[in-house]
């Protein structure tokens, strides 16, 4: 099922959110979370989303850096940590929450992240390139954080300004 993404504004997009608990781990109702999201994210052409994104305040998310062209390779990550940076790269970003704006943000080259499969198993991954960019970004929704505090003052201000005269048209809900 396709959910509503939420959009800049909705207070859950910078609120800190939950771990997963350990009971629903292995759920039929996990498993059709992931599975939502999958198909929110291929519906509006992301490579990741986070569970606030749909308006659930969990430590969740999934990427697929390939789903431009298709389901591809599929990640899933639950109460994850990043354990280690290396490097630094600087990109174009943008977020499903936040349609239409794109700014440059600096990331790390190459993580290391910590996390959890929907059956509750720990595994790490090493990610470089988009994938760490992906991870990072995803990582910062579950703190509350959107890629508009990685820019500068000015471009955030004139992004909110962009964004408040869209809404008074009616073209942001």
């Amino acid at each position: 099922m396709v959910r509503k993404i939420v959009k800049f504004g909705d207070p859950v997009l910078e609120t800190v959110c939950d771990p997963v608990p350990e009971s629903e781990f292995g759920s039929p109702q996990l498993h059709a979370l992931v599975q939502d999201m999958f198909q929110t994210m291929y519906d509006a052409r992301g490579v990741g989303l986070a569970a606030p994104q749909v308006g659930i305040p969990k430590r969740l998310t999934v990427i697929d850096c390939t789903a431009a062209e298709g389901e591809g390779e599929r990640h899933v990550l639950i109460n994850p940590e990043i354990v280690s940076e290396e490097g630094r790269q600087l990109g174009e970003e943008g977020c499903l929450s936040i349609p239409g704006f794109q700014e440059k943000v600096a990331r790390p080259a190459k993580i290391r992240t910590r996390a959890r499969t929907e059956d509750g198993e720990w595994f790490e991954l090493e990610a470089k390139e988009l994938l760490a960019r992906a991870i990072c970004h995803e990582n910062d929704h579950l703190n509350g954080v959107l890629f508009l505090h990685h820019v500068s003052r000015l471009k955030r201000k004139i992004i909110k300004r962009k964004i408040r005269n869209l809404r008074k048209r009616g073209e942001w809900d």
